[in-house]
């Protein structure tokens, strides 16, 4: 799957208002994620997974910086994300379906703090965009 033109630059100009509020939005992704789906809380065990606790602060800026490299390297995501799909998969082997479910938060909370440029275009443009960087890191269990 590749994002068309039109994509990539909904994707490049949203980031630029994201990246503003980068680490709060990857910490309150992952808020929604442990409380959407507890189950995920299982690759944490050595984790304070309390809303706003600083270990949580910090992953969630480790989320979205990654986020960052994609959108900077969006024309070679997999190059940019190479290294954390094989943290993942060699060494964390965290399950690929868990990919998919922090992308769900990720558009949910991003929709929720820029509603207005959350258009349907922007929808399909994140989707498609959080599909490929999930596609991406669960590539090396392949």
């Amino acid at each position: 799957m590749s994002l068309t033109k039109a994509e990539r630059t909904i994707i490049s100009s949203m980031w630029g208002k994201i990246s503003t509020q980068a680490d709060s939005i990857g910490t309150e992704a992952l808020e929604r994620l442990f409380a959407s789906y507890p189950q995920t809380k299982t690759y944490f065990p050595h984790f304070d997974l309390h809303p706003g606790s600083a270990q949580l602060r910090t992953h969630g800026s480790k989320v979205a910086a990654a986020l960052g490299d994609a959108v900077k390297n969006i024309d070679n995501i997999s190059g940019a994300l190479s290294k954390l799909s094989e943290l993942h998969a060699y060494v964390l082997r965290v399950d690929p379906v868990n990919f998919k479910l922090l992308s769900h938060c990720l558009l949910v909370t991003v929709a929720s703090h820029f509603p207005a440029d959350f258009t349907a275009e922007a929808h399909e443009a994140w989707d498609k965009f959080l599909s490929v960087v999930s596609s991406v890191l669960t590539e090396k269990y392949r």
